[in-house]
């Protein structure tokens, strides 16, 4: 598959320039209006936005069952080979050996220490998995912002993301170059940027050739719809501790159920951006983290969705945000971080070399859905890529790592 866009014209890049300007003018002043326009307007909005995405899709997924995943192999493949061919020549074009960073959710705020409680009061229904039981494993937490860039915090598109890497976890594991890990991994929307893989060959191309954001205006194949919707949820961030974030993409909760997962925080503070509307510190956001992080604890409610209808809460399109009003988000866990000292540039450097995958889990966690069966391939490709660019080998942590 091809995505058959050729090389950006002067004119397309002046104005893709221009619109990313704009973008990053006004991500300097919506900290003082995003909140109130966000609690009167972002639900209603989003109501009317998956109301018209749901109209596109009258006949999707009809007559599948919970879980059902629909595959088709031929093209999933060469879209995933489109993806990958496309990401691997941005990070070459972009990096230098030993300088190569991850393709997604690239540049790292910072990796904690922290522990996953699985409750003692979990739903019968949910007791699939890591959640079959009350224990406490050990976790590396990543939050980290959007790729492939690493801009200056202010200048990035407003996005974050979370990954969980809980170590301990007994029996064999869909990927076998880690043994006892389970990766959980969300992001700041409850929707995905594409709504399924052959869409995201498309963004990927237009990343390739500098104009990302044309991806969502294209002729007669406009994705104005999730670009409305992601923009609902990207905005100018404080810290990626006070965020919430979503799986976005279904996955296995034992044999025949499907779910998705969130990281909500319990508290609810709000940091400060130094030196708004004219130049914050470039990394503020890790900076925010370090001050949290210096004074107290965090704990997120890591919670559960399942799925109760296979129509409107469809497998294979991640632009469907699943309705709570069908099945609200059930509290399963607890992600507790608790206060630390994390940016030395030891631990910095242990964070880079950390791989997180999805299929890092047990088989009752597997990946669903196209955009989910892509990962598997995607990320342990363009790891290894990074790894060997940089000649770093891949761990599996344990939990025991030192780095004073």
């Amino acid at each position: 598959m091809s995505s058959n866009l050729g090389p950006a014209s002067r004119p397309e890049k002046l104005l893709h320039a221009a619109m990313a300007s704009t973008q990053r003018f006004e991500r300097r002043f919506e900290p003082f209006f995003r909140p109130a326009l966000n609690a009167t307007l972002r639900e209603p909005s989003a109501r009317v936005i998956q109301a018209m995405i749901n109209r596109q899709r009258r006949n999707e997924d009809r007559g599948m069952a919970l879980a059902e995943e629909r595959i088709d192999p031929e093209a999933e493949e060469a879209a995933l080979d489109s993806i990958i061919r496309d990401i691997a020549a941005y990070l070459r074009q972009q990096y230098k050996p030993g300088e190569f960073q991850r393709g997604g959710n690239t540049k790292t705020h910072g990796v904690v220490r922290g522990e996953v409680i699985i409750r003692d009061d979990v739903p019968a229904h949910m007791r699939k998995g890591i959640f079959a039981e009350p224990r406490t494993y050990r976790a590396w937490v990543r939050f980290s912002g959007p790729g492939p860039d690493s801009p200056r915090d202010i200048d990035d598109v407003g996005f974050v993301s979370c990954a969980i890497k809980m170590m301990g976890v007994p029996r064999p594991k869909l990927l076998d170059d880690e043994a006892a890990t389970q990766d959980l991994i969300c992001v700041c929307t409850p929707t995905f940027v594409t709504p399924n893989i052959t869409a995201n060959t498309v963004l990927q191309a237009s990343i390739l050739r500098g104009t990302p954001a044309f991806y969502f205006f294209r002729p007669r194949q406009t994705h104005l719809l999730d670009l409305l919707m992601q923009s609902w949820w990207n905005q100018t961030q404080t810290n990626p501790l006070e965020q919430r974030y979503w799986s976005c993409v279904p996955y296995l909760l034992g044999e025949g159920q499907a779910m998705m997962y969130s990281f909500r925080p319990k508290a609810k503070p709000r940091s400060r951006i130094p030196r708004l509307p004219l130049r914050p510190p470039d990394n503020y956001l890790r900076d925010n983290m370090v001050a949290t992080l210096a004074e107290r604890d965090v704990e997120f409610d890591i919670m559960v969705q399942v799925q109760t209808d296979a129509h409107r809460m469809p497998i294979e399109n991640a632009a469907v945000r699943w309705p709570e009003k069908l099945s609200p988000f059930v509290p399963v866990a607890t992600l507790r971080i608790p206060k630390q000292k994390f940016d030395s540039p030891r631990q910095l450097a242990f964070a880079h070399n950390l791989s997180y995958n999805p299929w890092h889990c047990l088989p009752e966690h597997r990946p669903l859905g196209n955009q989910g069966r892509a990962r598997k391939r995607m990320y342990t490709e363009l790891s290894k890529l990074r790894q060997e660019m940089n000649q770093t080998p891949h761990i599996e942590p344990t939990g025991d790592e030192a780095f004073d």
